[in-house]
């Protein structure tokens, strides 16, 4: 199965161009040999190119439409391996399942692995503020590659490269426990510690494009945890994640402790009659 796309017709480089022009080459046959593909060379641009580069550089073609392309690619293959080798599972608990291995921050934590950070085309004010590891920016870099390979490769080729990337990931979630829904877990803590229902504060920045979640999880009007996504959603799970871990820390902490205090009574008894 393969896709098409329509790439604009080469044009013999300047002379003062040949240098920038290897350097691209030799660093896409280096990311080319990370993914295990050799892609046509206009459509490895597009997916590399950030829509901050594209605007400063004369409303250039963006990586945009692949990412939408490769997020489902992604989505498909994802869900298509959770539901064959979890049979039993019911709709509920593929979809979180799902949710802990599709999402910005594990989708760039892959691209991380891939250095794909140092092959984005990026502008300066992107550049500047450290956006070649900010995971929103690695996250749909990766799914407009996976998109890109889709196109050029077809969905075999594609499906290949998602189990290569993400099948250590999916393996993983299954043995999550408390990760599973970060959510549900931390009503289920602060319910067992009296401590109250969480409540959650979210604010957004960016455009409507590109939008930026953050999230405070609160109990009892304390802030136990923040966190930020491109949704609401996930934003929420991460800050939920957060606060779990702190309540459960200071939890553990509390029982330690208590434990100790039982255990002297016992040594200070055992002393006394020696």
């Amino acid at each position: 199965m393969r896709g098409t796309v329509s790439t604009p017709k080469k044009q013999a480089p300047h002379a003062s161009g040949s240098t920038s022009a290897d350097n691209q080459a030799s660093s896409h046959t280096l990311l080319e040999g990370r993914l295990g593909y050799k892609l046509e060379s206009a459509l490895l641009v597009r997916a590399l190119t950030h829509r901050s580069y594209a605007y400063e550089n004369g409303g250039l073609p963006t990586n945009e439409r692949l990412e939408f392309l490769g997020d489902s690619v992604l989505g498909l293959v994802v869900t298509d391996t959770l539901y064959r080798t979890h049979p039993d599972l019911p709709e509920g608990q593929l979809a979180k399942l799902r949710a802990a291995v599709v999402n910005s921050r594990a989708l760039a934590e892959v691209g991380r692995g891939l250095d794909l950070g140092s092959f984005i085309r990026l502008g300066r004010g992107e550049e500047g503020t450290g956006g070649r590891d900010k995971a929103s920016i690695l996250a749909d870099t990766l799914e407009a590659v996976i998109g890109a390979v889709y196109l050029d490769q077809g969905l075999d080729s594609a499906a290949e490269l998602v189990h290569r990337l993400f099948d250590p990931l999916i393996e993983k979630s299954s043995n999550l426990g408390a990760g599973l829904d970060w959510k549900t877990s931390l009503q289920e803590l602060t319910a067992t510690e009296g401590l109250g229902v969480p409540e959650y504060l979210v604010t957004e920045t960016g455009p409507d494009h590109e939008k930026t979640f953050t999230a405070a999880a609160r109990v009892g009007g304390v802030s136990y945890g923040t966190g930020t996504g491109r949704s609401k959603k996930e934003a929420e799970q991460q800050a939920a994640e957060s606060a779990w871990r702190s309540i459960k820390a200071a939890a553990d902490e509390r029982a330690k402790q208590t434990a100790v205090d039982a255990a002297e009574p016992e040594a200070d008894a055992s002393s006394a009659s020696a």
